[in-house]
């Protein structure tokens, strides 16, 4: 006769179960708060706030905001649920006493920018395109295929990840036959580019120090090369990048645009640049990419490094730790790349012939690391 084993009970109060049960919910239904900040987004509700000057109520949003009166109570359902989540700040404000008598003395609710939703506000921090990205329909469906890729038993050209499982190709196929989708991608990677360009120069100046030549491997449009010319004059700073990502931009004399291949060659300098490439690759690729980076850099007398700003996981802050491991599970669903703990990038520089490194944490979930020979 067939036995069934009870689970162990274990002591739970009334209220840890229904917390646990609450948290569970919001888990479960934690994309309804991902499609309404991108909602936010394309109805640049933080831009609105930001020409209210920093603060409006429901119907000053409104009359703002691209949309119909008849939408006012959907709208301030939408606010209030980004409000709790964070993203906005909400605050009752009590009529005065000397107020007109026309209203019923209700409070009214006014939304405010905080430190979250100042990034969506466009300028030179805006990281609204990354929003957008992070939501589109493509990475959405990758997303839902994750339990299937799991259970696949093989790695081919359709499924060696999540996306290609999902849409027949990798991601830098699918961007090359889709022009929307690229543009959107190459613009949140511009847009990330320049966020952490900003903190790299301020809070990490003295790693450009000495130095008078920078190449910026895989850098895109340029962005981060660019922010490095402009604060430090001396450097004269390249872009390497595959000649698809480079056409069209045009020389602006800060930069030299360099089209070619990482994994075939690197340009010589002082410094070698990786940004958020590292991630994309396997252990075995990410050797190989530093192989030729350390061959690329300057030997001799005063040695050249190789500068990378990526995530080390295992910060302190569980807030941190939590976009560490978020960053890890998406790299693997987008590209089978990983986010990697200190020993295994301390295995991969060994590997690649490099004799010692040094981590700088400023730059909240990621990290910038010089690699020196």
């Amino acid at each position: 006769m067939d036995q069934t084993t009870a689970m162990p009970m274990v002591a739970t109060s009334k209220a840890e179960l229904l917390k646990a049960d609450a948290e569970l919910f919001c888990h479960t239904f934690a994309f309804v708060k991902s499609m309404a900040l991108n909602s936010a987004v394309k109805l640049g509700i933080a831009d609105v706030l930001h020409r209210c000057g920093g603060a409006a109520s429901l119907p000053e949003l409104l009359s703002a905001a691209p949309l119909h009166p008849s939408k006012g109570p959907y709208l301030c359902r939408l606010m209030n649920m980004l409000a709790a989540a964070g993203i906005f700040t909400a605050e009752d404000v009590v009529p005065a006493a000397s107020a007109p008598a026309d209203g019923d003395g209700a409070p009214t609710t006014v939304y405010h920018l905080n430190t979250v939703s100042r990034l969506l506000v466009d300028g030179s921090s805006c990281m609204s395109l990354c929003v957008l990205l992070d939501t589109t329909d493509l990475f959405v469906s990758a997303s839902l295929r994750l339990h299937q890729w799991l259970l696949s038993e093989e790695e081919g050209a359709t499924t060696g990840s999540p996306f290609m499982m999902a849409h027949g190709g990798s991601l830098y196929g699918v961007s090359s036959r889709d022009p929307e989708f690229n543009a959107l991608f190459n613009g949140a990677m511009g847009a990330t580019s320049k966020f952490i360009a900003a903190l790299a120069v301020r809070e990490c100046s003295e790693v450009f120090a000495g130095i008078t030549s920078l190449v910026d491997v895989a850098g895109g449009n340029g962005t981060m090369a660019r922010t490095i010319a402009e604060a430090f004059p001396r450097v004269k700073c390249s872009v390497l990048e595959l000649p698809q990502v480079i056409e069209g931009i045009s020389p602006d004399g800060t930069v030299e645009l360099v089209d070619g291949d990482m994994m075939e060659f690197v340009p010589p300098a002082d410094v070698v640049l990786l940004k958020h490439v590292l991630h994309n690759w396997s252990d075995e690729d990410c050797v190989k990419i530093l192989t030729r980076c350390r061959q690329a850099i300057s030997h001799g007398a005063k040695a050249g490094k190789v500068i990378i700003i990526d995530t080390v996981v295992g910060s302190p802050s569980h807030q941190m730790l939590e976009a560490q491991v978020t960053m890890d599970l998406a790299m693997m669903m987008l590209f089978n790349g990983k986010a990697r703990e200190e020993h295994n990038w301390h295995k991969m520089f060994m590997e690649a012939g490099f004799s010692h490194y040094k981590i700088h944490n400023v730059l909240g979930m990621r990290s910038l690391i010089e690699v020196h020979p």
